[in-house]
């Protein structure tokens, strides 16, 4: 019998442990590698400039490595259940594989195709290569149901067997065993399509400071795995540089596949015994991989992941609704450089550091403006290159207190703790060249500068530069009050005590909510079961300990722990 294999290509952009294109090749006598893209949904999706651009990059990266295996990637446009059928019938096709995605809306997706597939004859072949663990075997170990908390799933994942060995790159003798059909007007009918075909303006948009694709990916892999690399791990230095772009960042690799999760695991793995004398490594040294992992894990049963309404597992809070001021967050426009800079960066190059990510989440949700995580996390997904319908909504659910992390009274203070990391300011001067010229002292506060020197600077606040759109320190106690009623309200609904590590706060003004503004949540019995499990287990597990910081009038939080936070990305 005849096997004509297509494989698809979503995430797992890349030749090296691909096991599902492996399985395409498998006694194939065609392969034919497809991506499936509708130009419609370019134009009408919640996703920007730069990850469009480092998609493209990918798909193009992809097709040079299949040129010099006598192969092409076939980009075709359109939407899966109306592309399949008709390559099914053109191609001959009797067999069909893809990465497996956990995700609720990628497994509907894929249960459509391999139903439409079963129907045309087609053979399906799934596997799995973008998470290092099957999910399903974590949540049968717990129970059949996901692990809410990080100690928990650590727990689980320990009585595991290690990870799969990443699968050897596909090879020239494998694609000349089964050669690929490609016609000569195959750029015409499948070549990876330019941003300008999709709709987007490239004039004014500057070069990509992460350059998408493969072989990107491996090149930053050699730089990032080193023996300094596992030297320096234990004791990361933050400072300014750690919040620039680093040629040896990992993240949106992760993201799209170009890099396999088990290729850096095992990496990480054999450079640390090789480094130990054949120790085997802690737990801790994958600890960015395995957050990752933990939130696939929350999220792959819970459709609602994404929202607050419907989400048994997050908690409903009376988040305000202020599009103005969310406009100003997103835009860079708060008035506070340290917050702005770190937008600016994010909508210029697509990638902030875990800190910055931190910052910006605290100040927009429940440190400052008391808006929903759900309209921050909408704005990373249009810009962040990294973000993923997951690790980005449970991330979002963290920081704002709403899932998993229960310590509202850590605030991050968007100047102590720029000032902390960036004592001169050079980040802000990067970022905001407005503020350039304010000497050290004033580039944290522009607003308390003298007008003199605002003014022999070129840039007077309230007209060059916005004024700060609020007071932080009232704003913030007043916000650490609310989130305190609503913990309150929910500890009383269930019976439990949730507040007594809410530490005593003295504020320096008499300041309250009133009681009016503070509705009961809507809880209801599933979300509050889920809810209450992943929170007692949370007193000890956040991402930082360092929030707020000197310069602030507000109250003392505690300043150490900057450097283990267990929610690092791959970046550094």
């Amino acid at each position: 019998m005849v096997v004509n294999s297509v494989h698809w290509f979503r995430k797992g952009l890349r030749l090296h442990d691909n096991p599902a294109l492996q399985e395409a090749l498998d006694g194939a006598d065609t392969v034919r590698c497809v991506y499936v893209l509708d130009p419609w949904f370019a134009g009408s999706a919640n996703v920007g400039f730069n990850r469009w651009r480092f998609l493209l990059e990918s798909l193009e990266d992809l097709d040079s490595s299949l040129r010099r295996l006598n192969s092409r990637l076939f980009v075709v446009r359109g939407q899966p259940t109306d592309v399949f059928p008709r390559l099914f019938k053109e191609w001959n096709v009797t067999r069909l594989t893809f990465e497996y995605d956990s995700e609720p809306y990628g497994k509907e997706r894929d249960n459509a195709i391999i139903k439409m597939a079963r129907n045309f004859g087609v053979e399906t072949r799934v596997r799995n290569s973008h998470t290092l663990y099957k999910l399903e075997r974590i949540i049968e170990l717990n129970n059949n149901s996901p692990p809410l908390s990080f100690k928990r799933f650590q727990a689980l994942i320990q009585r595991l067997e290690l990870p799969k060995r990443p699968l050897q790159t596909v090879t020239a003798e494998q694609m000349d065993s089964c050669p690929t059909p490609v016609a000569a007007n195959h750029d015409e009918l499948y070549s990876v399509p330019s941003l300008e075909e999709l709709g987007f303006k490239t004039t004014d948009q500057g070069q990509a400071v992460w350059k998408g694709g493969e072989t990107e990916a491996l090149q930053r892999l050699h730089r990032h795995v080193s023996k300094e690399w596992v030297g320096n791990y234990w004791k990361p230095r933050i400072n300014v540089c750690t919040l620039m772009a680093s040629p040896s960042g990992l993240s949106p690799y992760l993201r799209f596949g170009c890099l396999s999760c088990r290729t850096l695991y095992y990496r990480l793995r054999e450079l640390y015994m090789k480094a130990y004398q054949h120790t085997p490594p802690p737990l801790t040294l994958f600890t960015q991989l395995l957050w990752r992992e933990f939130f696939y894990t929350a999220a792959t049963h819970n459709p609602t992941f994404d929202r607050m309404t419907g989400n048994p597992i997050c908690m409903q809070i009376p988040w305000d609704k202020n599009p103005e001021a969310l406009a100003k967050w997103a835009e860079g426009r708060t008035g506070f450089p340290w917050i702005d800079a770190i937008m600016t960066q994010l909508r210029q190059e697509g990638w902030i550091h875990h800190l910055a990510r931190h910052a910006v989440a605290c100040f927009l949700t429940r440190g400052d403006l008391w808006i929903s995580w759900e309209s921050g996390m909408k704005v990373f997904e249009e810009m962040l290159l990294d973000a993923d319908w997951s690790v980005n909504a449970g991330s979002w659910m963290w920081l704002s207190c709403s899932s998993f992390f229960q310590q509202f009274f850590h605030c991050y203070c968007p100047v102590g703790f720029a000032r902390r990391i960036d004592p001169s300011g050079h980040y802000i001067r990067k970022y905001i060249p407005k503020l350039k010229d304010y000497p050290n002292r004033y580039i944290h506060e522009p607003w308390k500068a003298p007008e003199s020197v605002q003014r022999g600077c070129n840039c007077v606040v309230g007209v060059d530069y916005p004024m700060p759109m609020v007071n932080h320190a009232e704003t913030s106690r007043l916000n650490i009050e609310r989130m305190k009623q609503v913990y309150q309200q929910f500890s009383h609904y269930k019976g439990l005590s949730l507040l007594e590590v809410v530490p005593v706060i003295r504020e320096q003004t008499e300041s309250s909510v009133p009681k009016s503004s503070m509705s009961h949540p809507s809880c209801n019995d599933a979300m509050a079961s889920s809810l209450c499990l992943a929170l007692s287990h949370r007193k000890r597990e956040r991402p930082i300990d360092l929030h707020c910081s000197q310069g602030c009038s507000q109250p003392k939080m505690q300043c150490a722990g900057l450097d283990r936070d267990p929610n690092r990305p791959l970046q550094q």
